[in-house]
């Protein structure tokens, strides 16, 4: 009997995710990648196979007093922030495989606060 390691699920996750999610110019993709450190998200046209804006937690001022949840919504407004001076108010979520909880949640919803439509 075989068991699956948490990536091992979660590359089941993502690839089911992928076979559906896909962006283009007009709605591109919102990626997301979380570390045990950060969160990281971008805006990608598969079509043309090019990022067009990005956001990450590193880059949030004053996030040492924050928990990571938090640090994820300001990470989502940030990136819709970018995403609207990049001309994109609608886009797809990628959550790569991840459950939609937690940090990764808390990146859709800031985003969508910042004005940003999914």
């Amino acid at each position: 009997m075989s068991t699956q390691t948490q990536q091992d699920r979660r590359a089941k996750r993502r690839v089911r995710v992928r076979a559906k999610v896909s962006g283009t110019a007009e709605r591109p993709r919102v990626s997301v990648f979380r570390s045990n450190r950060g969160i990281y998200a971008q805006l990608i046209d598969d079509v043309r196979g090019v990022t067009l804006a990005s956001a990450d937690s590193r880059e949030i001022e004053g996030g040492a007093g924050l928990d990571k949840t938090a640090i994820a919504g300001k990470v989502g407004g940030l990136l819709a922030e970018r995403a609207r001076a990049a001309g994109v108010e609608r886009v797809v979520f990628d959550r790569a495989g991840y459950l939609y909880h937690g940090r990764v949640k808390a990146l859709a919803e800031g985003a969508r606060k910042a004005g940003l439509q999914f």
